[in-house]
């Protein structure tokens, strides 16, 4: 089993230093290079393994709170040299960070608590992530970092992009474009080995069919959504974009923090009523966190900034998610999916008071102090909750790692 040599996140920095290493180790077989800039002029770096026409495409960094993904790709890098058999008729790309200006705001690199993660939490509103952009603005106004990652995908035509992402607290699951027989059996194998539970209905991919256990695969377009709120579309993000050539995406999710209730698929006995209560605890956090920014809002000094921005577009979709959740009929009625959609509106309040938080420490010490009270309780509550335990860094990056190469494989023999 390949470890990372240290037990914690790697910077984008460190990881743009190990890939110049790696190209400078084996010049045959790697070339480093920059692939565009993001908003702020942060390079973008690609790292190639191999010059085989069959690609794949390995994205990191799409969402900065999300940082296993930067790991992982290290693991792979170094697996993909050292084992052949793995470049057998495979060229392996590596975007190493979609978002850098986005990783230099999270900076919670290894957390001890869910606590210590929000009091350094960034998540940019959907507009601004590179992967949903393409759903939610026109084609004109996309950000450069999505134009450069779908320049990088029309240049490789990969078979197969695979996504790293992954969530604070609950188990690990994969979201399929296309499906991929085989992949289910050793992703259960590696989340069981590594003591990783498995999301089996979970909230992103809500009405989703399944292969197996936490393999998810998008379904027809004729099929509505879960929560017809949200305005971001799978199918108009860049996951899509490798269709035109023939390839699907792979998402795979993995928690820093272990949690019960989203692992078990007996049926719930109220799904709906469960449903409901859930929908009123979500507007209730979410007032709690508005009452604190109407308070200051009308202030000047208050810079509507990257956090702010993120957190009101959030706090934006509390009432038409809430009735989603609540009036729409459940799309599964197991004790996991509930499990999910309780962790899932637990996070839009709780990110958004962390990130407000962050915005407004320097200007207003007694709403930061209100914000701050918040974060501490609904982390505590949290992971309280769901018997929170945290995952080592190396078990998640190796099982990315690993679910990567499964899904390489077997989408390899599904394309021909």
């Amino acid at each position: 089993m390949s470890l990372l040599p240290e037990l914690r996140y790697p910077t984008v920095a460190e990881l743009v230093s190990s890939a110049r290493d790696l190209a400078g180790q084996r010049p045959e077989l790697c070339v480093l290079r920059r692939v565009g800039a993001s908003r702020a002029g942060r390079p973008l770096h690609l790292l190639s393994l191999g010059r085989a026409r069959r690609a794949v495409l390995v994205v990191a960094g799409a969402h900065a709170n999300e940082p296993a993904g930067g790991g992982t790709l290290l693991v792979l890098a170094r697996r993909i040299l050292e084992e052949p058999e793995l470049r057998d008729g495979i060229s392996w790309h590596f975007l190493l960070c979609a978002d850098p200006d986005g990783a230099s705001l999270h900076r919670t690199p290894t957390p001890r608590s869910l606590y210590e993660y929000h009091l350094g939490f960034f998540r940019p509103a959907g507009p601004e992530q590179p992967e949903w952009a393409p759903s939610l603005l026109p084609a004109d106004r996309l950000p450069p970092e999505t134009r450069a990652l779908t320049g990088v995908i029309d240049e490789l035509r990969p078979y197969l992009q695979v996504s790293l992402h992954g969530t604070d607290l609950g188990g690990s699951w994969v979201q399929l474009t296309k499906d991929v027989p085989g992949l289910a059996e050793p992703f259960a194998k590696s989340a069981a080995e590594l003591h990783i539970p498995v999301e089996t209905s979970a909230s992103d991919a809500a009405g989703w069919p399944a292969s197996g256990p936490g393999v998810h695969v998008m379904p027809a377009a004729e099929t509505g959504p879960a929560y017809p709120s949200l305005p971001d579309d799978a199918r108009h993000s860049t996951w899509y974009h490798a269709h035109r050539y023939g390839g699907l995406t792979a998402v795979i999710e993995v928690p820093m923090w272990a949690g019960g209730l989203v692992d078990d698929p007996a049926p719930h006995p109220a799904p709906a009523a469960a449903l409901r209560q859930l929908a009123r605890r979500l507007l209730r956090d979410a007032g709690a966190v508005l009452r604190v920014v109407e308070d200051v809002r009308p202030r000047p000094e208050v810079a509507v900034g990257p956090l702010v921005r993120a957190a009101l577009w959030g706090l934006e979709l509390v009432p038409g998610l809430a009735g989603d959740i609540a009036h729409n009929p459940p799309a599964d009625d197991t004790r996991a999916y509930v499990g999910s959609v309780d962790a899932f509106v637990r996070r839009v309040p709780l990110r958004a008071a962390a990130m407000l938080h962050r915005a407004l420490r320097d200007t207003d010490e007694h709403a930061a102090a209100r914000l701050e009270r918040l974060v501490a309780a609904w982390s505590d509550a949290f992971a309280a909750r769901f018997h929170a335990r945290w995952v080592p860094v190396e078990h998640q990056v190796e099982h990315q790692a690993r679910t990567v190469v499964a899904t390489a494989l077997h989408a390899r023999e599904r394309a021909g």
